[in-house]
């Protein structure tokens, strides 16, 4: 039995090392955001300067791990084998949840998911103690206060971050407003020694109070010296600011830079418990059973774990190690990175969310308000907000999603906020700060439009809903595997950490196939950033007919695997084509959205010349789709409930009709690759053979089910049904053709112009 737990501590610590990545990839948000959004350096260069501040924090970390120790359960009532089952619930949980959560790319907070893990384990252990007979309450095995400090702390961190994130970032534009260059000379040495103040007592306060060398005459020295070297510190950097923005240095980006060191540090300094708190005091509790216990691991309580830990320094130096090779090499991360800075782009782009009815609400209450507001302020005073809010004159660099300004509010306010917290005792997350803080200054930029609000205010309702979901999730999981491996004994444990590594590396693989498939969108990116409008044209045209030829490829290949799964009665084929068709809906929406903000980069001569032809092809591949999910709902239907098939004549009839539609689709994307206008009108005329082809068909049809057998008329109805929804596809294939050729040519004729007709009228017809 005893090298069984050998080889949970084995595992424990081999999970660490899981953890430390996933924790960084999920972490990562909270230091690196601010710096790439702005541009403040190169991603290459914000990486060393964030990974020298986590490998510092890491490794002059005092190693404190009070909490896994003893701050939620009470360890002089719980025996090595509970401990062990808590430790290893813990550790399989949290791998398992913060994995899931960086591949969905949404930002969560290791020390809720740590804690909740630790008191749903400790919980359910302590509900079996109690039903064997313990004469003890949930008192005496829980630790509840610290629970309840850690919610506390989420509701505190989402609210007050927020708000001062508004109107600090709403006082700092007013005083530099978007063309901020313009307004530097005297103000920036005063905002810089502020900001960079700020920065060194959050350091002291929070980020290095752990830490090796401060010991507690230092402490005490800092505590009682506090004003004094706040206000040394705020004159020594207003007059370093003042000469370095005199020799030309961009003071701004020291600041972002300054900001991200700092956080980085505080990051990995006070959140190393929540990866190697619970292997170290595994470890800890092997060691003591080991030496005292007498193979009683059932017997043998755990009152060592009340002393605080003392982790070895070659613990921290490897775990710093870790800490900084995941962060510069996790995809991971990368993609956390990407939702925050996509909520608060200054500029429209992908919107990562879809639409909800709360935020629909809740644009359409601030819409009202708003409107209020202004009905009853003079027009002098909304002129001079709006020109300090003029979002036209924004200073950024390209392919930047925010300026320096920005970028500066929101590292040194979540630094001030956290220091503040610590100082008056109050347990307010690092991720919960860093990411409301970030949410409230965009939404002071103005830079939630009203194109992007609804989508970007469903983001933020989704990370702050995940964060209650982690909690929600941590407890029940951890709850749940502690209880099977505690009823399950040791067969259980070895079953479960097998199955957690497979999790983990089937994850992984397909998150690697993920990143693979996608191609980031590198020219929508392209075009969105870029000033040269003369240019914009040519790309969008070539991302518009890449996007509208994925989806005719798509849509040939979907019409002839639903129909042929229709005349071979595979109901499992319909029913994996009818999700498909559904979230292809999804993908056109949000293609369409995306192409919409690439028109407004066109001249707006362009714009007005190429958007009729540009929503008419959008709205076409819309119809197309739409009778697709017509004929396949039908279809499935049918099958589903095991009525007759298609007789034989119907599907040699139709099988021949399926090959032209087939045909069609492949000659349209021939046109699409190549471009060749020239042929369109050739091809128009065959759709209208087609449509022909299938008039007839239907007619005929028709007669003969007011004619035919009655056993036949359920499969002739959905015959019928597909023949129309067919002879309305290749007719919207026939609209779409003469779309794309305007699209390219505007003097694109399908057709001689009358001669009464007037002047671009043509144009206005669809035929």
């Amino acid at each position: 039995m005893d090298i069984l737990f050998l080889c949970v501590i084995v595992f424990l610590f081999i999970l660490a090392v899981f953890d430390l990545s996933v924790g960084v990839s999920n972490d990562a948000v909270n230091f690196l955001n601010s710096a790439i959004g702005s541009k403040a350096a190169s991603f290459k260069k914000v990486l060393i300067i964030a990974s020298i501040g986590v490998f510092i924090g890491a490794v002059m970390s005092n190693g404190m791990m009070d909490i896994a120790r003893h701050g939620i359960f009470r360890p002089e009532h719980f025996s090595f084998y509970d401990l062990i089952c808590i430790f290893m619930a813990v550790m399989i949980t949290d791998i398992i949840l913060l994995d899931i959560f960086n591949t969905l790319g949404m930002p969560t907070s290791t020390t809720v998911s740590m804690v909740f893990e630790l008191l749903g384990a400790t919980f359910v252990v302590a509900m079996i103690k109690m039903a064997n007979g313990i004469d003890l309450g949930f008192n005496d095995l829980l630790n509840t206060e610290k629970a309840l400090s850690v919610i506390l702390g989420i509701f505190l961190s989402v609210a007050i971050a927020f708000f001062f994130g508004t109107v600090v970032q709403f006082l700092s534009r007013m005083i530099f407003s978007f063309n901020y260059r313009s307004r530097l000379k005297w103000k920036i040495g005063i905002f810089g020694g502020l900001c960079a103040t700020a920065i060194v007592y959050f350091l002291l306060i929070k980020g290095a109070k752990d830490l090796t060398f401060m010991t507690p005459d230092v402490k005490a020295w800092i505590n009682s010296n506090t004003g004094l070297i706040i206000a040394g510190c705020f004159v020594f950097f207003t007059l370093f600011m003042q000469f370095l923005h005199a020799v030309k240095v961009n003071v701004l980006k020291v600041i972002v830079l300054m900001g991200t060191f700092s956080l980085a540090m505080a990051f990995a300094g006070n959140d190393l418990v929540n990866f190697i708190g619970v292997p170290l005091s595994g470890l800890a509790s092997y060691q003591d059973y080991i030496a005292n216990g007498g193979g009683d691991a059932h017997g043998f309580l755990m009152d060592s774990l009340n002393g605080t830990a003392d982790t070895p320094f070659y613990f921290l130096l490897g775990a710093g190690v870790i800490m900084v090779v995941s962060l510069a090499t996790s995809k991971k991360a990368r993609n956390v990175t990407k939702t925050e800075i996509g909520l608060g782009s200054q500029q429209g782009g992908d919107e990562m969310f879809g639409s909800s009815r709360i935020a629909r609400r809740l644009v359409r209450w601030t819409l009202s308000f708003l409107a209020w507001i202004r009905d009853i302020t003079p027009l002098k005073v909304r002129r001079w907000f709006n020109s300090r809010f003029n979002v036209d004159e924004t200073i950024m660099d390209q392919g930047a999603a925010f300026d320096l300004i920005r970028g500066s509010v929101n590292l040194v306010l979540a630094g001030a906020l956290i220091a503040l917290g610590t100082s008056l005792k109050l347990p307010l997350s690092t991720t919960f700060v860093t990411f409301m803080v970030a949410m409230g200054t965009s939404l002071a930029d103005r830079a939630w439009s009203r194109e992007s609000a609804v989508f970007r205010i469903t983001g933020v309702i989704s990370v702050i809903g995940g964060w209650f979901l982690t909690a929600g999730a941590a407890f029940i999981g951890a709850g749940i595997i502690v209880a099977a491996m505690h009823y399950g004994g040791g067969w259980v444990m070895i079953v479960l950490a097998v199955v957690t590594l497979i999790m983990i590396l089937r994850s992984n693989r397909r998150f690697s196939r993920k990143q693979d498939n996608e191609n980031g969108d590198v020219l929508f990116q392209t075009i969105i950033s870029t000033d040269d409008r003369s240019q914009t044209w040519p790309l969008l045209l070539m991302y518009i007919t890449e996007q509208q030829q994925t989806f005719m490829t798509y849509a040939g290949n979907m019409y002839e695997k639903v129909t042929s799964a229709f005349i071979g009665e595979n109901a499992g084929v319909l029913g994996k084509a009818d999700s498909s068709l559904d979230r292809q809906k999804t993908v056109l929406k949000n293609a369409r959205r995306k192409e919409t903000l690439c028109l407004r980069h066109l001249s707006r001569e362009m714009a007005i010349e190429k958007s009729t032809w540009f929503y008419l092809s959008n709205n076409l591949c819309m119809n197309i789709l739409y009778n697709l999910r017509r004929i396949t709902e039908v279809c499935r239907e049918h099958v589903d409930n095991n009525f007759l098939p298609l007789p034989p004549r119907y599907v040699t009839e139709y099988e021949l009709l399926k090959t032209r539609i087939v045909t069609l689709f492949n000659d349209t994307l021939e046109i699409m690759q190549s471009g060749d206008t020239q042929t369109i009108g050739i091809l128009r005329n065959h759709c209208d053979e087609i449509k022909d082809i299938v008039s007839d068909t239907y007619h005929r049809v028709h007669d003969q089910l007011r004619d035919g057998d009655a056993s036949t008329m359920a499969v002739l109805y959905v015959y019928v049904n597909m023949l129309q929804e067919t002879q309305e596809m290749v007719s919207s294939i026939r609209k779409y053709l003469r779309a794309f050729a305007k699209l390219r040519d505007s003097e694109f004729r399908s057709r001689p112009a009358l001669q009464h007709r007037a002047p671009g009228m043509d144009a206005l017809i669809t035929d």
